[in-house]
């Protein structure tokens, strides 16, 4: 007679669901930390070199520059006015101006909510383009 082996492989059926789990969850955390950053509002940032040469083009004088002295006042056009008025005197400005172009500076020891209100009133009134000049 001949002995037959009854031969019975063990092996894995059921998948480990553990890895597959870890990831989904990682992606689902990227997923929510992502998405917010897409729809919001940004502010385009150009190299200086390219500024400067599309800056010699336009004149000084379409543009209105601001500059931030402290957090309750501000020079528009080398005109000192009060910070909560500068709203009703900005949208004019840009309604006349072909360009609407404003450029903004910022003295030392202005806060940084001071220095975003004031971005935020130029973009609200009008402003298309928004120069950010520093020193």
């Amino acid at each position: 007679m001949r002995r037959t082996r009854m031969r019975h492989e063990e092996g894995i059926f059921e998948p480990n669901m553990t890895p597959l789990i870890d990831v989904s969850l990682v992606l689902v955390v990227i997923l929510m930390v992502a998405t917010p950053l897409a729809f919001q509002p940004s502010i385009a940032v150009q190299r200086a070199a390219q500024a400067a040469r599309r800056a010699a083009i336009v004149a000084s004088a379409e543009r209105i520059e601001i500059t931030i002295l402290s957090p309750e006042m501000v020079l528009v056009n080398r005109n000192e006015i009060l910070r909560s008025s500068l709203s009703a005197l900005l949208k004019p400005l840009l309604d006349a101006s072909a360009s609407k172009i404003v450029v903004i500076r910022c003295e030392d020891g202005v806060s940084h909510g001071a220095f975003v209100g004031v971005l935020d009133d130029a973009k609200a009134c009008g402003a298309s383009q928004i120069a950010v000049v520093g020193g």
